[in-house]
Order: C-alpha cells, then structure tokens, then sequence
C-alpha cells in the first residue's frame, strides 16, 4: 500500500529560533549530533538553498531523512537530480542522493529514531525505535530518505 508523503511544518520555536541555532553552529563547525547543512539548488528560483539536517552514518554509508515529509529541501534534491552539498564550517563535501524506495526504509528509520527521536519524534505518528517493522514499514512511504554516494 502506497501512502503519499506530506509536509508537517515546524512550530514558531523549532523554525526562527532552534533551526537557526543549529544551522549556525554547523556553519562554525561544530555539528549537534551530526548536524549538517544541506546545500541544494532550488527548483525554481535556481539559488543555492540551505537547510539543517541530521546525517545518519548507518552501516558504513551516509543517509538523509525527512522528518517532515515532503519538505522543500526534498523537492530541491529531486529536481537538481540529487545533486548535494553538505556543509559543517569550512568544509564542503559534494554527493550524489539516491532516494530509497519504502521498503528500504524500515531499518533506516529504526535508526534515525533511535539517535534523533527526541528532536522528531513528533513527526513520526507515535512510530519509534522500537516500533515493530510493519509499524516502520507503514510510516515509509511518508519520510523520503535518501542515500549519499561521493561525488568524484
């Protein structure tokens, strides 16, 4: 069963105060439990957009997860063809995303919410860490991940 990914905006406090500080303290270096900032081209404006994510280090490769749902740093990613930046203070590394398919997703998302549930675990229907895997499978289809190859 497909089940259509939306968008759950963050509150007042998450977006002006808590996304900036930790997109400002990437910028200087300092990653908050692997905290990067995404650099992706918009879709339609064609400028640089920037965004803070959590990188998932599972498994010896690199994931990103939309804890929202379609968000727009995930349709920048798709229209630019999944070409990325990821950014923590002066160092700039360039990937290729993949976008996993759902059932992909469930081992990943276990993981993700193991380290980063209490920053989203709000975004997840109750679904957690512990979670049985059809409880993950039936959330997938509502968070895109994606997997980082090394552009060359």
């Amino acid at each position: 069963m497909f089940m259509a990914s939306t968008y759950k905006e963050p509150d007042w406090f998450t977006r002006n105060v808590l996304n900036r500080l930790v997109a400002g303290l990437t910028r200087s270096g300092i990653s908050v439990l692997g905290s990067r900032v995404l650099e992706v081209k918009g879709r339609k404006s064609g400028l640089p957009r920037r965004t803070p994510v959590n990188l998932l280090d599972y498994q010896g490769a690199h994931y990103l997860v939309a804890p929202r749902g379609e968000t727009e740093w995930v349709r920048n990613v798709r229209a630019a063809g999944g070409s990325v930046t990821l950014i923590r203070g002066r160092r700039r590394e360039q990937f290729r995303a993949e976008e996993l398919a759902d059932a992909d997703k469930p081992d990943l998302l276990r993981a993700y919410l193991a380290r980063w549930k209490f920053e989203v675990g709000m975004f997840f229907d109750g679904v957690g860490p512990d979670s049985s895997p059809a409880q993950l499978a039936g959330i997938a289809g509502r968070h895109p991940v994606f997997r980082l190859h090394p552009s060359a």
